[in-house]
């Protein structure tokens, strides 16, 4: 790619395989967002996408306990497909 990026080591329908490497990227995209375009995928754009932005959601400000049905709502109604990604959502610290 032509710009720069920062690929985090997730498996599809799981967690990420480092969750302090997942948690500082996310923070780096969020920081990052403030001046500047981010993109965040996967795949298929739901369950991994859809975790990641709602974490990102988190740093925002959203508490965690509405961050699944706000990136329901604002981005895809089918994200965060797992009970397992819907929990990571509801542990991740801003």
């Amino acid at each position: 790619m032509s710009w720069q990026s920062r690929w985090v080591r997730w498996p599809d329908g799981w967690l990420p395989a480092d969750r302090g490497d997942a948690r500082d990227a996310l923070l780096e995209l969020w920081l990052r967002a403030e001046s500047e375009r981010v993109e965040v995928a996967c795949s298929g754009g739901q369950g991994r996408t859809g975790t990641a932005l709602a974490c990102v959601a988190i740093l925002d400000g959203v508490p965690a306990a509405d961050a699944v049905d706000y990136i329901r709502q604002h981005y895809n109604p089918r994200a965060v497909e797992t009970p397992w990604q819907r929990r990571y959502v509801m542990q991740f610290q801003r």
